[in-house]
C-alpha cells in the first residue's frame, strides 16, 4: 500500500510543473562576519600560573583545561614518546587519590577527566555541570601537582604503547607520514614520529620523573575556563591549589630548521594495490604575514572537498578517494603537502595531475567566483568551529603556542576575504613548488618506480 501511495504523490507532483520562481537558484548568502571573541579575564599569580576566564554561552556547563606548554617538541632524540608515557601514568592517580576515585569523582560531577600530550602542548581537561568547576579544578590540580607514579603499572602502559606503535607502524599511511617529516625535519623532534621498541623498554619512572621536573611547572602552565560558572569561585580554588606551584622553567620551544630539497623516496610494500603518497615543503607558519592568503591557496588547490587536485584525482580521474592537502601549522615552521591513496597502476599519473594543478594555479589566477565560494565555506567553518567554549579555548591555545595577538582571530574572517586571485597565484609559485618537494611513497616499487621516474624524471632515494 505504501509503494502505491507514494507512486500516486510522485505522478500528482509531476502533473504541476515548477514555477519560475521555485526554479530561482538559492540567494546569495549574508555578509561574512568577523568571529568576535568573547570577553576575557586574565589573571596572573605570583609563581608565574595563568588564569583565562570567558563567560560564554546559556548551556549550564564549564569547560576546562590546564594547559601546559610541554610536549613532544622537548623529547629528546632518545625520549621519542616519553611524554605520552608520562600523561598514561598521570591517569593512574594522584598521592590523595586513586585513578578509580578520581573517575567516580568526575562522573558525579557530569564530566570526565582527559589528560593528552601533543607535540606542543600537554593538558588535563573536562567539561562539568557549571556548579562543580571549582571542584573539578581542585581534582585537576591534585592530579597535576601530586602524580603517584605507580612502577608497578609502567610495564603493562609500556606493552600497551608497543602494541599501538605495532599496529601504527602497519599501516602504509603512519610508514609515509613518519619518513616524510623525517626528512623535512632530520634534526628535531617534529622529525621523530615515532619511537622503536627498544627505546619504549628503556623508559623508567625515573625518565618521567625526570621530564616532569624539567618540563611542568607554573610558568608554562595556563587554565582555561569557558562557558558558565563563577569566576570568583574559580579564581579562589586555582589560588588556594595551584598558586603555590612550584614555578619551573619557561616554555622553550626549539625553532626547527626544515630542509627543502628535491628527494623521492619509495617504501617498498610488495603486492599492494594501491600506492600512498606524501608530497611537499616546507611553507610558511602561522605568524608570517602570508599565512592567511597560503591557507585560502592551500583550500582552493587541495585543502577542502571541493579543491582543484581532489576534484581532478578523485571527481575526474577516479585514482583516490580520498586526497587532500595539509598545512600544518608548527612553531615558527609550516609545511603544505599533498596526501593521497591512489591506486598502483595509476601513481605516476596522480602525481603528474597534482602536479599539474599546482602549476596550473602558478600561472593562471583563479576565477573570483571559485574564490568567493572557497572563502565563504571556509570562513563559515571558521566561526562555526568558534560557537563552543572547547572551541574558543583551542583558539586561545593556538595564539598562545604561536606567539600570535587575539587580532588573529578577530580579523581572520576580514582577513581571508582580503586575498585576491593574483595573490593565490603569488602564493602558489612562492611556496608551492613541485621541483623543491619531498615526496615519499609506499608501494609496490616493481610496478611504480618507473612510473614515478618518468612523471618526475629524477633518480629516487634508496
Amino acid at each position: 500500500m505504501k509503494k502505491v501511495i507514494i507512486s500516486l504523490i510522485a505522478v500528482g507532483l509531476m502533473a504541476f510543473p515548477l514555477t519560475a520562481q521555485e526554479k530561482e537558484t538559492p540567494p546569495e548568502g549574508g555578509t561574512p562576519k568577523n568571529f568576535n571573541l568573547p570577553e576575557k579575564e586574565i589573571i596572573s599569580f605570583d609563581n608565574g600560573l595563568k588564569l583565562i576566564m570567558v563567560p560564554y554561552g546559556s548551556i549550564p556547563k564549564a569547560s576546562i583545561r590546564i594547559n601546559i606548554k610541554t610536549g613532544n617538541i622537548n623529547e629528546t632524540e632518545d625520549q621519542v614518546w616519553l611524554a605520552d608515557l608520562l600523561a598514561d601514568l598521570l591517569e593512574e592517580g594522584s598521592t590523595t587519590k586513586s585513578a578509580k576515585q578520581i573517575a567516580d569523582e568526575m562522573a558525579g560531577m557530569g564530566g570526565n577527566l582527559n589528560i593528552a600530550v601533543g607535540v606542543h602542548n600537554s593538558s588535563i581537561s573536562s567539561s562539568v555541570l557549571y556548579e562543580f568547576a571549582p571542584k573539578a579544578i581542585e581534582l585537576m590540580a591534585d592530579v597535576l601537582k601530586n602524580p603517584k607514579w605507580p612502577a608497578e603499572e609502567l610495564e603493562r602502559l609500556k606493552s600497551d604503547m608497543k602494541r599501538d606503535l605495532s599496529v601504527r607502524l602497519s599501516r602504509p599511511r603512519s610508514q609515509a607520514f613518519r619518513d616524510f617529516y623525517a626528512e623535512i625535519y632530520p634534526d628535531h623532534p617534529y622529525g621523530r614520529v615515532y619511537p622503536s621498541e627498544e627505546q619504549i623498554d628503556s623508559y623508567s619512572v625515573e625518565d618521567i620523573k625526570d621530564f616532569y621536573e624539567t618540563n611542568f611547572g607554573a610558568l608554562r602552565t595556563t587554565i582555561y575556563v569557558a562557558g558558565n560558572f563563577n569566576a570568583t569561585e574559580v579564581r579562589n580554588t586555582v589560588e588556594r591549589t595551584l598558586g603555590d606551584w612550584r614555578e619551573g622553567s619557561p616554555s622553550d620551544y626549539e625553532v626547527a630548521q626544515p630542509v627543502t630539497a628535491n628527494k623521492v623516496k619509495i617504501i617498498d610494500r610488495p603486492g599492494a594495490p594501491q600506492s600512498t603518497i606524501y608530497y611537499g615543503m616546507p611553507v610558511a607558519d602561522p605568524s608570517h604575514e602570508d599565512f592567511i592568503a597560503l591557507d585560502v591557496t592551500n583550500s582552493i588547490l587541495g585543502g577542502s572537498f571541493a579543491s582543484r587536485i581532489t576534484s581532478n584525482i578523485r571527481e575526474d580521474k577516479g585514482y583516490t578517494y580520498s586526497p587532500r592537502s595539509v598545512l600544518a601549522e608548527n612553531y615558527k615552521t609550516g609545511i603544505w603537502y599533498e596526501m593521497a591513496d591512489v591506486t598502483t597502476e595509476h601513481t605516476g599519473a596522480s602525481l603528474a595531475e597534482i602536479k599539474k594543478e599546482i602549476e596550473k594555479l602558478q600561472n593562471e589566477p583563479p576565477s573570483q567566483e571559485e574564490m568567493d565560494g572557497i572563502i565563504n565555506y571556509e570562513s563559515g567553518i571558521y566561526v562555526l568551529q568558534n560557537s563552543t567554549p572547547n572551541g574558543i579555548i583551542r583558539q586561545l591555545i593556538f595564539l598562545d603556542t604561536h606567539d600570535l595577538p587575539d587580532e588573529f582571530l578577530e580579523n581572520k574572517v576580514k582577513n581571508m576575504h582580503a586575498v585576491t586571485p593574483r595573490m593565490v597565484s603569488e602564493m602558489t609559485k612562492k611556496y608551492i613548488q613541485p621541483d623543491k618537494m619531498t615526496l615519499i611513497v609506499v608501494g609496490d616499487k616493481a610496478k611504480i618506480e618507473s612510473q614515478i621516474q618518468e612523471t618526475l624524471n629524477q633518480p629516487l632515494k634508496q
